[in-house]
């Protein structure tokens, strides 16, 4: 029988069509000799005999009319023993595993809310069931379907329980495929849109965003099973009609009651947003958006989401040399380095104050605005904080933050030579993320320099972890076994203090250090050399051979502010 194909790629057809009851899915390919609507046989194991063929005929995706009802009520039963805003938390915080796929973490956090057995072992089967679910054939799959069943059918395997079954492992496969591909093409907009310190958008607007221009569901198919009219067109029976899901997403705008459809009472998507076509439409629109959007926000909320967080998250650690002024930035910015940090000791002695003592909060804000200016790619030692009251710390970053800082280090080092409280410190940090979540918070302990050692700096790690630091600094702490074992325990970035009786550079990458800082060695070499050269003057020699060559005035004058001379 020869079949029209028909192409619709605007919104109100595509929508039109996926509303329309006589245009249903179609039934992907399936092996020869299967048959159609391949079923176990009577009396074999619940494992025996299933396959992705068998997968496709149980499931309330490929169906219609009353079976399509009633498969449909299984996968929204199952979703509303799962929390959305739950699914969120859990899959942004839960511990990572050596080179695990996006996919697999989806699958096993959903799975685990589930309450499945061996949600690990669920999400590598459901991954190899995936690649095949929407067309093709692969014995891998078919077996991991077998598999599945066998854990997640109870002893009797009877039909309806098999029903059952199948509508989890849609639910998860499909979680597996679109979930994952939402997070890969929400994450390249971000960093394709990142400038150099400048945050993403919120994760809301993001997916939001993500899912009208670059939709993870991109074409669907409908088959017609009697004659209908879409969009003026004729459609005869076994017509196929083609929907155009990125093209029709581009131009949606938001419709009567599309905020609050969108919403579906979270705050997955920003209000005033229409409820996405890559999540379909009525009476097919996906029942798990809330729970894909959770999903899909919190690895989001895992990723690093600023270009200066980036740079803590490659193979070769970040190397942040510290500077004191613009000029020293400048100069450091102009020899490559990607980023800089300020150094609070360089800060506190170029004013005549002391270090450590809460007195250069304005000198520091102040240095904060003039590397702003100038454009640069730059984090502030801030002590700790300049205050102990959480709420005067937030206003202090968000005064970095408006000045173009990307990043603030705050310590837990008193002046009196004592540690700050921990549940302080963790206010702190909370503090900051609160009112800035896109400044990366490198919180620092002291306590290698004030004789604690690995286990009360682990205690600490762990809280400032918890309460939303972005990298960990450990100053003073120089052991390769120590600092390597550290590293493995932690999951966020670790910052090391560089010093030159330690590890190099290239050791430390090996040891899983992240970042690296040279803190005030750079401030105190220039004052040596500053001294170095007068001596030399002084003594009739020359100042180079003690100090190097020294930049122009007028290489100099090119590190200035704009607008400054």
């Amino acid at each position: 029988m020869t079949r029209t194909v028909h192409e619709l790629d605007r919104s109100p057809d595509v929508r039109a069509a996926l509303a329309d009851p006589h245009l249903v899915p179609e039934l992907p390919p399936v092996d020869e000799g299967r048959g159609r609507h391949p079923l176990l046989e009577p009396g074999e194991s619940s494992g025996r005999g299933a396959s992705v063929a068998w997968l496709r005929a149980s499931v309330s995706r490929f169906c219609s009319g009353e079976s399509h009802a009633r498969r449909r009520a299984l996968v929204e039963a199952e979703l509303r023993r799962v929390d959305p805003a739950e699914l969120r938390r859990a899959v942004a915080v839960g511990p990572d595993a050596v080179g695990e796929e996006v996919r697999i973490r989806v699958v096993r956090t959903l799975a685990e809310a589930l309450g499945l057995p061996e949600p690990q072992a669920v999400a590598e089967a459901v991954a190899v069931v995936a690649g095949v679910y929407f067309g093709g054939t692969d014995p891998a799959a078919d077996a991991a379907v077998a598999e599945l069943v066998e854990l997640l059918a109870g002893e009797a395997g009877g039909e309806d329980e098999l029903e059952v079954v199948a509508s989890r492992i849609c639910l998860l496969v499909q979680a597996c495929e679109a979930t994952a591909a939402l997070v890969r093409h929400a994450a390249a907009g971000a960093a394709a849109s990142a400038t150099a310190a400048a945050p993403d958008r919120p994760v809301g607007e993001l997916l939001a965003e993500t899912l009208r221009r670059d939709p993870p569901v991109r074409v669907m198919r409908r088959v017609a099973i009697s004659g209908t009219q879409v969009a003026g067109r004729e459609i005869a029976e076994g017509d196929v009609v083609v929907l155009d899901i990125v093209a029709a997403s581009r131009e949606d705008r938001v419709g009567p009651g599309g905020a609050a459809r969108a919403a579906g009472g979270s705050a997955q998507l920003p209000p005033g947003s229409e409820v996405p076509l890559a999540f379909g439409a009525p009476p097919r629109e996906c029942p798990g958006r809330e729970h894909a959007l959770g999903l899909a926000a919190g690895l989001l909320e895992r990723e690093p989401r600023t270009a200066f967080a980036r740079l803590h998250h490659r193979d070769a650690p970040l190397l942040l040399p510290n500077a004191w002024d613009h000029a020293s930035a400048a100069a450091l910015v102009a020899d490559g380095f990607e980023a800089v940090g300020t150094t609070s000791l360089g800060v506190a002695a170029a004013a005549g104050l002391p270090d450590g003592a809460a007195a250069t909060a304005a000198a520091t804000v102040a240095l904060a605005r003039q590397l702003g200016d100038g454009g640069l790619l730059f984090t502030v030692d801030a002590e700790g904080g300049f205050s102990d009251d959480p709420g005067r710390v937030a206003e202090l970053a968000r005064q970095l933050w408006a000045a173009g800082a990307a990043g603030i280090n705050i310590e837990d080092g008193r002046e009196d030579g004592a540690l700050s409280p921990v549940e302080l410190h963790m206010a702190k940090i909370a503090a900051i993320k609160a009112a800035v979540p896109g400044l990366f918070v490198n919180a620092r302990t002291d306590t290698y320099w004030l004789g604690c050692r690995q286990a009360e700096t682990e205690r600490r790690l762990a809280a400032y972890q918890q309460a939303g630091a972005d990298g960990v600094f450990v100053p003073g702490l120089s052991d390769p076994a120590g600092i390597g074992a550290l590293a493995a325990r932690l999951d966020v970035p670790l910052n090391i203090l560089y010093t030159p009786a330690g590890p190099t550079v290239s050791e430390l990458a090996a040891l899983g250090v992240r970042r690296v800082s040279l803190g005030s060695l750079l401030y105190r070499t220039a004052l040596g050399a500053a001294v170095a050269a007068a001596r030399a003057v002084r003594d009739g020699r020359d100042p180079a051979h003690f100090t190097g060559a020294a930049p122009s005035y007028a290489e100099v004058q090119a590190f200035s502010a704009p607008g400054e001379g």
